[in-house]
């Protein structure tokens, strides 16, 4: 079974460090969390909010031991008006045993906004 793992956090400033620093916190915290393995995920997509274009989350994933063959993609993520801005959103595609109420979406930061139905 192929189930969606989602993340989000946010950054204070739009530099690549402040980038790589907040998505490196969230890939950790979502891999511990859901006991995730490199070779388990099929893909992951990473957006950012526009005003997030100092550097790319992804470099953060495949910088950390066994991620430099999982297909990452980067985008931008809608502008909507009133969003939560400065923020980097994660969707793993895991193939996993796990149902669906097991996983554990994890959210960062500013970004606990986003969905606070999942606050455990």
């Amino acid at each position: 079974m192929i189930r969606g793992v989602r993340g989000a956090t946010t950054v204070k400033n739009n530099t690549e460090a402040d980038i790589l620093n907040a998505a490196v916190e969230l890939f950790k915290t979502m891999i511990e969390q859901n006991d995730i393995y490199p070779n388990d995920v099929a893909s992951a997509f990473i957006s950012t909010t526009e005003d997030i274009n100092a550097g790319f989350p992804a470099k953060g994933l495949r910088q950390m031991e066994g991620w430099k063959y999982v297909p990452v993609m980067c985008m931008s993520e809608m502008p909507v008006p009133n969003s939560l801005k400065m923020c980097i959103r994660v969707m793993l595609h895991l193939n996993t045993e796990k149902e669906q109420n097991e996983i554990i979406h994890v959210y960062l930061k500013e970004a606990k906004i986003l969905r606070p139905d999942l606050e455990k």
